[in-house]
């Protein structure tokens, strides 16, 4: 059976959201059996759900992960299984997004049988390895195996040129997220409305922030409750068991609501809805722009800082002061919370899939 030109991988939710405008960017330029969509399963109940919102099958899945498993053990499973895969049916390019384990395997496997990767959101950097732990690592390794580089902002494109990527194989897209989300606003507002009433929506999920920084940040999660009585919290809680048994046993407030992981189409309807928008998520304060929501980064730094260069998010650290003192800052300031919902969305302009379907497709003419 002759193998499509292109391989898109995915692994986890956030890869799933932001590939779906790709592949069909890629199906609409080079015709719909062109592009395949591979999936290893990293988060698999969650991929699975996004999926599903987003209308996509995946023409294969490795199955890859299971509960426990440590990144290293991850790892090898997918290189084996992507090994298989590819040498059963290689593609011509492989395009990988992001930092995870599976953008990873998919850009080392495809290296060593000699087909091109290209890396959709590729340059972000905090430049520090331990933060984001271990995406910080990995995209970096992924820079350097990769053919073409499709950065989501110049900044991005800059830290690759630093590296010593050549400005030829770098070509700034904007955000895939973009995309998505304007795609998911409209179906998921169509469905239903968001939650009555103002609430902030929290996501927690960093691995750097086990252990007693998320300790710290449940305990200002509960002080901003306390200090803005007409506020609710709702937190979708990861399924990580680490952060899941944490957060059931810390965050206990009349106005915290906590729930199971949402589906996609559903946390776009909360974002929406969303007075406040407190995150650790990278992928989140792309979509929280492109829906004029204000952020606090619950992180110590950010490979995104775009947003807090415009004046659409505050990086509020990982201390109980620091996170209520920047709640108290943004909800307590009416001009400052109208500032950073009228930010320009630094992220793009909804058509980076297009631009990253036209430039796989060159690499495909090569």
């Amino acid at each position: 059976m002759k193998s499509a030109p292109v391989l898109v991988l995915a692994g986890t939710r956030p890869e799933a959201v932001k590939l779906a405008p790709v592949v069909r960017a890629l199906r609409a330029r080079l015709g719909e059996r062109a592009a395949r969509l591979g999936v290893t399963a990293q988060h698999r109940d969650m991929l699975d759900a996004a999926l599903r919102d987003l209308d996509l099958r995946a023409d294969f899945d490795l199955d890859a992960t299971r509960p426990g498993q440590t990144p290293t053990s991850a790892l090898a499973a997918m290189l084996s299984g992507l090994e298989r895969e590819l040498t059963k049916r290689p593609p011509a390019v492989v395009v990988v997004q992001g930092d995870t384990t599976t953008a990873l395997a998919g850009a080392l496997a495809a290296f060593h049988l000699k087909i091109p990767v290209a890396h959709v959101e590729a340059g972000l950097r905090t430049g520090d390895l331990a933060d984001p732990f271990p995406e910080e690592a990995n995209r970096s390794l992924i820079a350097r195996l990769a053919a073409r580089h499709f950065a989501p902002t110049r900044a991005a494109r800059e830290h690759l040129l630093r590296e010593g990527i050549a400005p030829a194989l770098v070509r700034v897209t904007g955000n895939t997220a973009v995309d998505a989300v304007l795609w998911a606003k409209a179906r998921a507002l169509k469905s239903g409305a968001p939650p009555a009433g103002d609430y902030a929506l929290v996501t927690l999920h960093r691995r750097e922030s086990f252990g007693a920084p998320m300790a710290r940040l449940f305990k200002a999660l509960l002080r901003i409750l306390d200090e803005h009585p007409d506020l609710r919290l709702i937190y979708p809680v990861h399924p990580n068991p680490q952060v899941r048994a944490a957060a059931l046993r810390e965050v206990r407030h009349s106005r915290a609501e906590l729930r199971p992981p949402a589906p996609y189409l559903e946390f776009v309807r909360l974002m929406a809805g969303a007075k406040l928008i407190l995150t650790d998520s990278g992928g989140i304060v792309e979509e929280a722009a492109s829906l004029s929501k204000p952020v606090l980064i619950l992180r110590e730094t950010t490979e995104r800082p775009e947003l807090v260069a415009v004046g659409g998010a505050l990086i509020a650290g990982t201390t109980e002061r620091g996170v209520a003192a920047a709640a108290r800052r943004v909800l307590g300031d009416p001009a400052l919370y109208k500032r950073m919902t009228g930010v320009t969305n630094p992220y793009g302009d909804g058509r980076a899939a297009e631009r990253v379907a036209a430039g796989v497709a060159e690499l495909l003419r090569r």
